[in-house]
């Protein structure tokens, strides 16, 4: 699948009916979708035909029908990720539905492409139901490699990929929670280590009890954190709130090890790290509070929970969402070469040790480059995929779900 500009007009219009708006770029950008379906065979005579169609391709339909596992070799179906939403959870947009989602499919299909050499197909669902998008996706999974769920609200979106992962025997990878989780562990390992501590030494703190907080926080668990406590609107997530959902039910019981409870402000008292996935804003005066030599990785976009301005005086590395300061904290880093490694091997599924290889690899790229305004390779660094996508390979092998 090629990733490519299609504009077949050239005029200023944004699309809308009516008179012609002022010039944008994103609007002309988008016109025409953004990717296109290529050839990879020429087909410029009978004998092409013949081969590419029919009668030709009878006999690898054949040869599939008889040793199944042949597809991944006479198909793009080892090179190829279902890209799946219901348009619940979009960028920080919400719940605007399968058509307005397309544009970020399409974006995320691209980014496969471009950073990962994966090809990518967006599918957005008219579907928010848990049942029905699980159904739906074990009917297309013949067709692909792997599935990226992307922008699905939370809990559903647990309960989707648990329910994907035990029925299907290709990686199911929510990129929402676990591209988050592996980044910020590769640019908390490097922050660490800049200011000679390891993961067991921090206390962190994470504000948003959605995908990717929930995400992070088992994933820094499992990564061996001192302490992580989650906080929602209500506070910090903990055994003696009666309000919680089962997912923070269970969340309480395997974080929060130092008994915190009330407020996020609270907790950040002598906090190591900060970490932010709900957008809002902390107060100076709790950033203020947190230990010497603090790390805030404020990743809301497009507005931190904390300003990198106020962050700067109080922590010693600081990491947003953005672009345009030091330290992004993208997803771009992790998912493209966390597929390709995956799909490499053909993995059955995606494990926490493939993610955690993926993050240790990303966190070794910047290697004697560490310093407090970098601690995460920039997306186009081009020795990003390559590291991550080896490293997974290696790790699916070593955990038993690689296939070849």
């Amino acid at each position: 699948m090629a990733a490519e500009i299609v504009n077949p007009r050239s005029d200023s219009s944004t699309g809308h009916e009516g008179a012609e708006e002022p010039f944008d770029p994103a609007f002309a950008l988008h016109r025409g979708g953004k990717m296109a379906v290529q050839a990879t065979v020429p087909v410029r005579d009978k004998d092409d035909l013949s081969l590419a169609y029919t009668p030709g391709v009878a006999k690898v339909c054949t040869a599939i029908a008889e040793q199944p596992e042949l597809v991944n070799d006479y198909t793009w179906k080892s090179n190829v990720v279902a890209v799946v939403t219901d348009g619940t959870a979009v960028l920080g947009l919400g719940d605007i539905g399968p058509e307005a989602s397309l544009p970020v499919m399409e974006g995320k299909a691209i980014l496969f492409k471009q950073f990962g050499g994966v090809d990518a197909v967006p599918i957005a669902l008219a579907t928010t139901d848990a049942d029905e998008i699980v159904e739906t996706v074990v009917r297309l999974a013949p067709s692909f490699g792997g599935v990226n769920l992307e922008d699905i609200s939370a809990p559903r979106c647990f309960e989707i990929e648990r329910k994907l992962q035990e029925r299907l025997d290709i990686p199911v990878f929510h990129d929402d929670q676990h591209g988050t989780a592996v980044v910020t562990l590769a640019a908390l390992r490097n922050a660490a280590k800049l200011t000679g501590r390891t993961l067991g030494d921090l206390r962190a703190v994470i504000s948003g009890a959605g995908a990717a907080g929930v995400a992070i926080a088992k994933f820094l668990l499992e990564a061996g954190i001192g302490d992580v406590a989650v906080a929602d609107r209500k506070g910090v997530v903990s055994r003696d709130r009666d309000d919680l959902t089962p997912v923070k039910r269970e969340l309480a019981e395997i974080t929060n090890r130092a008994g915190l409870s009330g407020s996020l402000e609270s907790a950040l008292a002598g906090a190591d790290v900060f970490i932010g996935v709900s957008g809002g804003t902390v107060p100076e005066p709790a950033v203020a509070s947190m230990a010497e030599n603090a790390f805030v990785f404020a990743m809301a976009n497009p507005n931190p929970e904390v300003h990198p301005d106020i962050a700067h005086k109080y922590a010693a590395v600081v990491a947003t969402g953005r672009s345009d300061y030091p330290n992004q904290i993208n997803n771009v880093l992790a998912f493209p070469g966390i597929f390709a490694g995956a799909l490499q091997v053909r993995a059955s599924q995606i494990t926490e040790g493939m993610k955690i290889a993926a993050a240790n690899a990303l966190a070794d790229v910047v290697g004697d480059e560490l310093s407090a305004a970098y601690v995460i390779p920039s997306p186009f660094d081009e020795r990003v995929a390559p590291a991550v996508t080896a490293a997974v390979a290696a790790a699916a092998r070593a955990e038993g779900v690689a296939r070849r």
